[in-house]
């Protein structure tokens, strides 16, 4: 058999046999810059999460309960109380009644879901746990509120037999600088006699 030579690699210099001490720092230095930048948006991340996860998600939660409060209602309430809780029988605004020819006990519409316009009567305020605070003279809100629950009752056919329930949900202040304030809306529609 033939034997294989062997090719010896020379041997590399010692000089650049391994990293200098100024080109670890070097190193280092940008990993830093790197970091500082990602940190930055880690900072955003975690207000933006906030803002449109938690806050988002307990105003529409919140909605949700306005929302099946109104609906348990009869479609021609006029009196009950739904800014209280348990519902009032009396001193309310209840569904707004019902337009002729149904029954002649209201205008079948009220309120208004615009939370920078709400209408006394059609709005209720929340603390930072969801608990329902005592509204001031007139609907105004009071102190401390986290939470601003607006409701309009509409007509939704020429007939007034089915109504338009919207609900809407506002958080007081966002979290993070420049954000929108948290706000979820709710519609659903209720159909006479129900």
């Amino acid at each position: 058999m033939k034997q294989i030579k062997q090719k010896r690699l020379p041997r590399a210099c010692n000089s650049e046999a391994g990293l200098t001490l100024i080109e670890t720092v070097i190193a280092l230095a940008v990993l830093l810059i790197v970091a500082v930048g990602v940190l930055g948006l880690g900072s955003i991340a975690l207000a933006t999460t906030e803002n449109q996860g938690h806050l988002v998600a307990r105003t529409a939660e919140y909605a949700q309960d306005k929302m099946e409060q109104l609906l348990a209602l009869t479609f021609c309430d006029a009196t009950s109380n739904t800014t209280v809780l348990p519902t009032s029988t009396s001193g309310g605004q209840g569904l707004a009644g019902c337009a002729a020819p149904l029954n002649n006990n209201g205008t079948g519409i009220g309120g208004s879901s615009n939370p920078s316009a709400p209408v006394a009567g059609f709005v209720d305020y929340l603390d930072s746990s969801g608990n329902l605070l005592a509204a001031g003279t007139g609907g105004t809100a009071p102190t401390g509120w986290k939470y601003m629950r607006a409701w309009q009752i509409s007509s939704a056919n020429a007939t007034n037999t089915v109504k338009q329930i919207t609900v809407t949900v506002k958080e007081s202040s966002a979290t993070g600088a420049g954000g929108l304030l948290p706000q979820s809306t709710l519609t659903a529609l209720k159909a006479y006699p129900f």
